[in-house]
């Protein structure tokens, strides 16, 4: 599929949902933590790998 076309669709997507209506357009600090959340689980957590070369 063309790339232009892929992307007149994603934004026929986005637009789709009324603003008031997203909730990480309404709340930065949810939309922070589900980030940090995402990180996490994709890139494992550094904080354990940290501590057990502490011990």
């Amino acid at each position: 599929m063309d790339p232009e076309r892929q992307r007149e669709i994603a934004r026929k997507g986005g637009a789709s949902v009324p603003s008031e209506k997203r909730s990480f357009s309404q709340d930065r600090s949810l939309a922070a933590q589900a980030g940090r959340k995402g990180g996490e689980a994709s890139h494992g957590t550094k904080k354990d790998a940290d501590a057990a070369e502490g011990q």
